[in-house]
């Protein structure tokens, strides 16, 4: 009899086993993807259609290539308030400045278009580069610094238009690189792909990569071991201001428009894309292809909510209950995996 109950209890065992593996390695987002799939399976019969799951992967395009640049700020112990107001002054800059040639040159559309984007993502950088200066340079706080950043650029860009959606760019920019497809697949998403691919080697397959990880797991240790501790910092709001400033020019492709007051939601979204990737508030652990699968996360919770025709305000609560509960459980796999070391 207690050999029997000894082979019942031993596949359980294993799977308890397994899950533990899997939840140490990857974090909690494999077990919010299956639990969010299954959900919103139940609650609506086109959730797993191939036309919403593609319409899923294109929304995320957004999210996506901001939280790859959200993961810099978080991989050196900081985070970047900012990417909102980087993403609506790349869009007004870039939509300006395109609309401005096209309407004196209607002829040069490649060359508007290729003025337009270069503005855009030039105006972005350079939020990016006030807060690499300020950071590295002067010390300020991440959080002060980039939310301060946020407030500044988001006057900016209601100063530059007056509330107003810049129109007036060329047709073909939003044809293409909003709703244009290569092979039957939007080109948004191949320019997702093709980010997370750079990102992934950047960070893994160089010197510069690596030292992200060691400031952010000990600055002081770092700065021994001979890294330029504030060239790194710097660098690090420049990326993510870089990669923001990308995603608003997508975004304004998409939109068809200027707008000034776009992104607002992005920094919680992008940081919660992270955390539940399993990147650490403390710095010093995070991984690429999590992250986007995280964004992938996120937009599908949305859509799943959307289509179960949950209300807009319940939305907000459940993305910060996600949060917190992927705070917490990054805070429970820290303390298996020091245990195990122990």
């Amino acid at each position: 009899m207690a050999t029997e109950d000894t082979q019942a209890a031993a596949p359980k065992r294993d799977l308890l086993y397994w899950l533990k593996a899997v939840f140490l390695r990857l974090g909690v987002l494999p077990f919010l993807l299956v639990v969010a799939v299954v959900v919103f399976t139940l609650l609506s019969d086109n959730f797993l259609s191939t036309r919403n799951l593609t319409n899923v992967v294109r929304q995320s395009v957004y999210l996506m290539i901001v939280s790859l640049g959200q993961m810099f700020a978080l991989l050196t112990g900081g985070f970047d308030l900012s990417v909102g107001t980087i993403l609506a002054i790349t869009s007004v800059v870039g939509a300006s400045v395109m609309a401005g040639i096209y309407a004196g040159a209607p002829d040069a559309v490649a060359l508007a278009i290729t003025v337009g984007v270069l503005a855009g993502i030039g105006a972005g950088v350079l939020v990016g580069v006030c807060n690499g200066i300020g950071v590295a340079v002067f010390g300020v706080s991440p959080f002060i610094m980039t939310l301060g950043m946020s407030s500044v650029g988001f006057g900016i860009a209601l100063f530059l238009t007056g509330g107003v959606p810049v129109y007036g760019m060329p047709v073909e920019f939003g044809e293409f690189f909003g709703f244009g497809q290569i092979l039957g697949i939007p080109v948004p998403i191949y320019a997702a792909a093709i980010l997370v691919v750079i990102t992934w080697l950047f960070v893994n397959r160089t010197r510069q990569g690596r030292y992200f990880y060691a400031v952010g797991g000990n600055v002081k240790a770092a700065k021994l071991s001979g890294i330029n501790t504030r060239f790194t910092l710097f660098i690090t709001y420049v990326l993510c201001a870089l990669l923001a400033g990308i995603a608003g020019m997508l975004l304004t492709a998409r939109l068809d428009t200027g707008e000034a007051n776009t992104g607002a939601s992005m920094p919680l979204e992008s940081i919660a894309a992270c955390v539940i990737a399993g990147v650490s508030l403390r710095g010093g652990v995070g991984r690429v292809e999590n992250v986007a699968l995280g964004a992938l996360f996120i937009v599908l919770v949305q859509n799943g909510m959307n289509l179960a025709r949950i209300e807009s305000y319940l939305q907000i609560v459940v993305l910060g209950a996600l949060l917190i509960l992927a705070v917490i459980a990054d805070q429970l796999r820290l303390r298996y995996i020091a245990g195990a070391r122990d």
